[in-house]
C-alpha cells in the first residue's frame, strides 16, 4: 500500500472487493487435455471376441463354449417361446386386418369386373334382338314391296293420357308425316298421329279410340277392327263384320282393309288371329275377338310405311294374312 504523510492508506484491489487476493486467470484448454477413448479396452474385447471365436471353431463340439451355449439356451430358450407366445395374438391380428383389406379389395374388384361383364352381356344380347329386328323388317319391305323408314321406339305415352301411344325416334325430316302406318316385323302397330322434325308420335292399334278397316284373310270379309285400350296379354281387338251372316272362326288371320292413297292404313297388313266369336241372337251379329300378332307392350323395332301421295295400295292381301314370305318359301 503507499504511505502517504505516515499513514498507510489501503487500496481497493482491481479484482475483488476491499482485502480479496486476486484469483488466477484461468488457463485455455487445450486439445491434448480432452478424454481419450478406451482404446486399450476396446482393443481387449476385441482381441477376447475373436480368440473365443478361434477356439469355439477348433474344438466342434466339445468347444469349452458349448456350456456357455446351452446355458444360454435353457436361460432365453423359455423367455423366447413366452415372448412369442404374449405376442401371437398381436401378431395374427395385425396379419388377419392385413389379409381382410386385400380380401375386401379384391372382392370389390372382382364385384366391378362382374358389373361390367353383365353390363356387356345384356348390352350385346339386346343388340342382338335389336339387329335380328331390323333384319326381319327389311325382310318385310322386300317381301310385301312397301318404303319402310326404320324406327325405334324411345317413350311409351302415360297411362293417364287415355291414349295408348308411343313415340319414335323419326319425323318429318327423315320423311314421316302424320297418318302414316307403322308396321313391326310381326304385322300392323298403328298410325302416326303426329310428327315432329325428329321424332313422331305413334297411335296403337290396341287405343280404345282407335278404328281400323280390316277383313279376315280366308274369306275376304269386311268389318272395323276396335281396341280396348290394354297392353300385353290383355291387349285385343273386336271385329264387328259388315256381313251378318259372315261367320269367322277361331283361327282366322286379320289384315288391315286399306284406305285410298295408302293413309292411315295401307292394305294387306297382319293385323291378328281370331281367338274367339261371339253371337248376338237379338240383331243376328257376329263379333270376333282378334289377338294381335305384336306384342304393344314390347315395342322396340319398327317402321314407318311412306308412300306417294297418288300410290293407291289397296291390293288384297296374301291368304297367309302375314307380312313377309311364308315359312319354306324361297327367298
Amino acid at each position: 500500500m503507499p504511505r502517504r504523510s505516515g499513514l498507510v492508506v489501503p487500496t481497493r484491489s482491481p479484482t475483488g472487493p476491499l482485502g480479496a487476493l486476486p484469483r488466477p486467470a484461468s488457463r485455455p484448454a487445450r486439445e491434448g487435455d480432452r478424454p481419450r477413448p478406451a482404446r486399450t479396452t476396446l482393443a481387449l474385447c476385441v482381441l477376447t471376441a475373436v480368440t473365443v471365436m478361434t477356439v469355439d471353431a477348433a474344438a466342434g463340439e466339445s468347444s469349452p463354449v458349448e456350456p456357455l451355449r446351452a446355458g444360454a439356451g435353457e436361460v432365453f430358450g423359455p423367455l423366447e417361446t413366452g415372448a412369442a407366445l404374449a405376442t401371437s395374438p398381436v401378431v395374427r391380428a395385425v396379419d388377419f386386418v392385413t389379409e381382410m383389406r386385400g380380401l375386401r379389395a379384391e372382392n370389390a374388384e372382382l364385384e366391378r369386373r362382374n358389373d361390367e361383364l353383365t353390363a356387356e352381356l345384356v348390352t350385346s344380347e339386346v343388340d342382338r334382338n335389336r339387329l335380328a329386328e331390323y333384319d326381319r323388317l327389311s325382310d318385310v319391305a322386300a317381301a310385301s314391296g312397301f318404303d319402310l323408314v326404320p324406327a325405334r321406339v324411345v317413350a311409351v305415352g302415360p297411362a293417364q293420357a287415355f291414349a295408348r301411344t308411343v313415340t319414335i325416334d323419326v319425323g318429318t325430316v327423315d320423311g314421316v308425316r302424320a297418318d302414316r302406318t307403322v308396321v313391326a316385323a310381326a304385322g300392323l302397330v298403328g298410325r302416326v298421329l303426329s310428327a315432329g322434325r325428329h321424332t313422331a308420335t305413334v297411335l296403337l292399334a290396341v287405343d280404345a279410340g282407335s278404328v281400323i278397316g280390316g277383313r279376315l284373310a280366308r274369306s275376304m270379309e269386311l268389318g272395323l277392327l276396335r281396341g280396348n285400350g290394354s297392353l300385353g296379354s290383355d291387349g285385343v281387338l273386336t271385329l264387328d263384320l259388315v256381313a251378318a251372316d259372315a261367320v269367322p272362326v277361331a283361327g282366322d288371320s286379320v289384315v288391315t282393309w286399306g284406305s285410298r292413297g295408302g293413309a292411315p292404313y295401307v292394305a294387306g297388313v297382319p293385323v291378328g288371329d281370331v281367338v274367339d266369336v261371339q253371337a248376338s241372337a237379338g240383331d243376328q251379329s257376329v263379333t270376333a275377338s282378334v289377338r294381335p300378332f305384336v306384342d304393344m307392350s314390347a315395342l322396340d323395332v319398327v317402321g314407318v310405311v311412306v308412300v306417294d301421295a297418288g300410290d293407291d295400295r289397296s291390293d288384297a292381301p296374301a291368304a297367309s294374312g302375314r307380312l313377309g314370305p311364308a315359312e319354306g318359301d324361297l327367298p
